[in-house]
């Protein structure tokens, strides 16, 4: 021909899964010829382009149309590209045209890709689900909130890629970057430093005390699609504030829509190990109040995120779930970033393995050691404990909001031969000497006093601190310390009682209560001392967490002191949620929140907020209340099982969660 082919094409932005074939239909000005060559090049980074010229096979249809399939590599670079077709005629004359964009993701359905997820369940939990459970409370009242991934709602997934190229690794040199972006390991350890504000413009700045005054209290977020939009819209600004499970249900929004299967846990007993050696240790004072002479501590819960993907740096063994934790805690590799640490490599001890494979090792299986601080030179180690630390590590099902507990995945059952011999592994490859008794760890050029060793004596009482009934905020709290005297001896023990409100990562806020008691004991007697917390003494201490640690020292003239320690965390009112009618896309339905107050005082300044993946286009406010019941009107734009999420915020209460899921119908 004498001039080059033209086609009249002009795509939308598409979005495929890589390894994944796609089809083109060309429409021609001009009628192709036996010798006319076609080549799609695609593109994208601009520093510098990255082209790639995608395997195609081609078929005629109708006159002046061509249709072709083309194929992506399983393996090839994630994000934005530009495609364009080049055209070869006949006469060797060269032309190109734009076609378009379209999006490319990582692709769990692909055998040959390295999310591949072979069961058809899991990837829909994992990969699709845009809502879900993140578990909270304590290890023996475990708590379920509901959060909103929405990672298909509109403009995720480009927030999504922006947070990678806002990235310090895009920002120092692009062209690697992106060269990168084929590689999960890559990506999910770059979200991992992006999702907090540390380091670079991240996303989500993290507050643990203080006031909220300046933004948002982390306990009133309830999905991630308002946050995401927040620090886009706000031109990268970080969104305040967060704390761990903000931070892993922002992390599941990004990695999910990004197309690499992720899930949210939760571990109980959760260790924050500053130096390392695997040994947590506590100082209390004479009264039971904790001294802050370590940077160690222990929280009641962490919440983190697996990803599901092949190790090709350390070999198949430790394929499968990895740990990434955007929280910041500690710096790796010189920013706040955590992961990916193969589940595997933990459970098996191999702590010198990448990435961060020891602190994630020592969060799930450090042991904990409690001392007396009398003086700089005196100090008792009361309590040492090998099991206390990794419990209930949990996580939704596959397709239930029930709970499942993966504490398998990292490590053999507590008080095994197995699971010692694997901690023993772990201090030997960190460096770190056993004295030989559990839970005494040093450094080997940090050997301790002989004034720091357990004494001699063993306890000669034991006791538990009994709730009464189940607190619930606004009434007293009501208690039993059981004694008991473990030898024929009669005993006077001196019990100095405390209670404290605390942060659920059990850092001591405000001094509640403190009471003196001096407790005789027959032969091998059992007493039982009630006693009580009232809300007038807790309402003005309690934290937005709804937390009291309380604590009973007790000491005889012979045998070891005795520390009890008991968790408390106050229950909200329940909300009732009920949907009146059945729900259909893109027609209303009336919606009922009910709760009941069971504080004297008169509540008139609540409102809800209200948000739902494919319910509400964005966070719905509604109040003051005006009543215990409100009633208010949704129209679902997607159907399919749904998340409706409801939280009430007042002075009174930071934060009641409820949720009712609905099976939306398709439009008639």
């Amino acid at each position: 021909q004498a001039a080059p082919l033209h086609a009249s094409i002009m795509i939308t932005e598409e979005i495929l899964r890589r390894g994944q074939p796609f089809s083109i239909t060309l429409n021609l000005k001009t009628t192709a010829q036996s010798g006319d060559n076609f080549t799609f090049i695609a593109s994208t980074g601009n520093f510098p382009k990255t082209l790639t010229s995608l395997p195609s096979h081609s078929k005629p249809s109708e006159p002046g149309c061509i249709n072709f399939t083309i194929s992506s590599p399983a393996d090839a670079v994630v994000g934005r590209y530009k495609l364009k077709l080049q055209m070869v005629s006949g006469n060797n004359k060269v032309s190109s045209t734009l076609l378009g964009q379209f999006v490319l993701l990582f692709n769990p359905w692909c055998p040959n890709d390295d999310v591949y997820m072979a069961n058809e369940k899991e990837r829909r939990e994992y990969v699709l689900n845009d809502s879900g459970i993140i578990f909270q409370g304590l290890e023996k009242h475990i708590q379920e909130e509901a959060w909103n991934y929405g990672q298909f709602e509109e403009g995720i997934l480009d927030i999504s890629l922006a947070i990678l190229d806002r990235s310090l690794n895009h920002r120092q040199d692009p062209a690697v970057d992106v060269s990168n972006r084929n590689n999960p390991i890559y990506v999910s350890r770059v979200i991992s430093a992006m999702v907090n504000s540390n380091d670079e413009k991240g996303v989500v700045e993290g507050k643990w005390k203080g006031k909220y005054r300046s933004g948002t209290n982390p306990l009133q977020w309830s999905g991630s699609v308002t946050i995401l939009r927040k620090w886009y819209r706000g031109r990268y600004k970080p969104v305040r504030y967060g704390q761990c499970w903000v931070f892993a249900g922002v992390m599941c929004t990004v990695l999910r829509s990004l197309g690499i299967p992720t899930r949210v846990i939760t571990n109980f007993n959760s260790a924050h190990d500053t130096n390392i050696n695997l040994s947590i240790d506590k100082y209390i004072d004479i009264s039971g109040k904790t001294l802050d002479l370590t940077e160690d501590s222990v929280w009641n819960f962490h919440v983190w995120n697996e990803c599901w993907f092949t190790r090709r740096d350390l070999g198949s063994f430790y394929d499968g779930w990895q740990v990434l934790d955007a929280t910041p805690q500690e710096k790796s590799k010189g920013i706040y970033q955590c992961g990916p640490a193969s589940t595997r490599a933990i459970k098996e001890g191999h702590v010198n393995l990448d990435y961060d494979s020891s602190f994630v090792f020592a969060a799930v299986n450090a042991d904990y050691v409690t001392w007396i601080h009398y003086s700089k030179k005196r100090k008792e180690r009361i309590y040492s404990d090998t099991k206390k630390i990794g419990k209930f590590i949990s996580t939704k099902a596959v397709g239930t909001n029930s709970r499942v507990d993966v504490t398998a995945n990292y490590k053999y059952p507590e008080g095994s031969l197995k699971e010692r011999r694997v901690y023993k592994k772990a201090l030997k490859l960190l460096g770190v000497r056993s004295t030989g008794k559990r839970g005494k760890i040093t450094r080997p050029r940090r050997r301790p006093s002989a004034a720091c060793r357990q004494p001699a004596g063993k306890p000669t009482i034991s006791g538990k601190l009994i709730l009464n009934a189940s607190p619930v905020i606004g009434q007293d709290i009501l208690l039993t310390l059981a004694l008991r005297n473990l030898i024929s001896d009669f005993k006077t023990i001196k019990v100095k009682l405390r209670a404290s409100a605390i942060l659920y990562t059990r850092k001591p806020k405000a001094e509640i209560l403190e009471l003196s008691r001096s407790i005789k004991l027959g032969s091998e007697e059992v007493k039982d001392i009630p006693f009580k917390i009232s809300y007038s003494q807790y309402k003005n201490s309690l934290t937005d967490d709804r937390k009291i640690l309380v604590t009973a020292v007790c000491k005889t003239k012979q045998g070891a002191s005795l520390l009890v320690e008991k968790d408390i965390i106050l229950q909200d009112p329940f909300l009732t949620i009920e949907v009146l009618g059945p729900a259909v896309v893109h027609e209303p339905v009336n919606v009922q929140v009910t709760f009941t107050n069971p504080l004297s005082d008169v509540v008139t300044d609540c409102v809800l907020r209200v948000e739902g993946s494919g319910l509400l286009k964005d966070v719905a406010r509604m109040g003051p209340m005006e009543s215990s019941t409100v009633e208010f009107e949704i129209i679902p734009y997607k159907s399919g099982t749904r998340q409706l999420q409801v939280d009430l915020v007042c002075k009174h209460f930071s934060d009641i969660k409820g949720f009712v899921m609905l099976d939306v119908a398709p439009a008639q």
